[in-house]
């Protein structure tokens, strides 16, 4: 399967020091180790890019330009990019118009248009809520490092 990442995902990976930092790193693993492709769209780019240079006081990542130039050369070269399409935008149009989507969550709105129009089924995230909503299968970190419970087997009696 394809898996979209989440900026909040690529925001993680890149500060070490957050205690969502591990959980996102092995997520990312596991589901390499598990052969699946993982892929960002250029709005994860440009949210991350925000997300990073803004400051620490108001829930950024305080890094400079420079620093953020570097991380978005290892997501380059860490996941594949899809591009943008014009097919996008109107699917975007239809899912907030649909949902009667507002505010920040019209950026959410975009990022499952992009995964709509280039048939990827599943986005890892930490907000998992904020999916719901739509027509796409939602990772967290948590379910992803958790295995379903094993189906169990009824226990044979010993014999006599």
């Amino acid at each position: 399967m394809t898996v979209l990442l989440d900026t909040n995902i690529l925001s993680r990976l890149a500060e070490p020091g957050h205690r969502m930092h591990q959980p996102a790193e092995d997520a990312v693993n596991a589901l390499r180790a598990q052969g699946h492709a993982l892929c960002v769209v250029p709005q994860n780019f440009y949210e991350f890019w925000s997300v990073c240079t803004r400051p620490l006081a108001v829930n950024g990542l305080g890094k400079t330009a420079a620093e953020a130039a570097a991380e978005l050369v290892k997501i380059r070269a860490g996941f594949t990019l899809i591009d943008d399409v014009p097919a996008i935008l109107p699917t975007w149009e239809a899912l907030v118009t649909a949902h009667g989507v507002t505010g920040k969550n019209a950026h959410d709105a975009r990022l499952v248009a992009a995964m709509l129009v280039h048939g990827v089924g599943h986005l890892l995230t930490f907000n998992d809520k904020d999916f719901r909503p739509y027509p796409i299968t939602v990772l967290t970190p948590s379910n992803v490092l958790t295995p379903p419970p094993a189906a169990s087997t009824p226990q044979q009696p010993p014999p006599p």
